[in-house]
């Protein structure tokens, strides 16, 4: 099951996690009602039992794991979780202490998000990341094509939009080269994800290698072949 921003106007092209071409597997979308990118950035009061309704009404619906389609679902990891009874993962940051356990101890990770304002120390909190210092955020907020995407404003040139994305990692790395790995914290960047590790020649995680992974442990079969 998947959490999406009810309220959200541009192309999700194939990648996206509001996509469902993006999975192998089938997935269960779940617009939170009411819910707008500004009201989910800026923790209206509204949003936490808005989610909680959408986790049980995915739960309701059969679901095995549940994520978000927006890094900043994370302010709501906890309630989220404890609320549920399947396993809860909204935020893509829930790989960060993962992904530090992979890195040496002077290396850094790399994080692009849509608006490194609304990454706070209480969703960092949420999402168990405690190692802050180790992070170096890009934003790309004011990228003219990409800026639609928090704008509403219908469309975007997906080749201009990849560019600005890559361009942003390349940026991080020429000013921090001990960046280990790349994380793309925004639902709306894993389109680019190959294009990203193609040009930094780093690993790149994204909101797909999370739900990917919760769904490997949620829907395991059995092995086949011979000896």
């Amino acid at each position: 099951g998947i959490l999406y921003i009810e309220d959200i106007w541009y192309p999700l092209v194939p990648g996206n996690i509001v996509n469902g071409y993006t999975f192998p597997f089938p997935v269960r979308l779940k617009g939170v009602k009411g819910l707008t990118i500004q009201k989910l950035f800026t923790m209206d009061p509204s949003v936490e039992s808005a989610v909680l309704r959408a986790v049980w009404e995915l739960e309701g619906e059969g679901v095995r794991a549940i994520s978000g389609a927006c890094g900043f679902f994370g302010n709501y990891q906890k309630v989220a979780a404890a609320g549920s009874s399947v396993p809860v993962a909204l935020s893509s940051l829930i790989q960060v202490p993962w992904i530090f356990s992979t890195l040496r101890p002077d290396q850094s990770l790399a994080v692009l998000t849509a608006d490194a304002s609304s990454i706070t120390p209480y969703l960092l909190e949420q999402c168990g990341v405690r190692e802050t210092e180790r992070l170096v955020i890009r934003d790309l907020r004011h990228a003219p094509e990409f800026s639609c995407i928090l704008e509403g404003r219908g469309s975007f040139d997906n080749g201009k939009v990849r560019k600005e994305v890559v361009a942003a990692a390349l940026d991080a790395v020429r000013l921090r080269p001990e960046i280990g790995a790349i994380l793309l914290e925004c639902s709306d960047m894993p389109p680019y994800a190959w294009a990203v590790a193609d040009a930094v020649r780093r690993p790149v995680f994204d909101f797909t290698t999370l739900i990917r992974w919760l769904y490997c442990a949620v829907a395991q079969t059995p092995y086949r072949g011979f000896v």
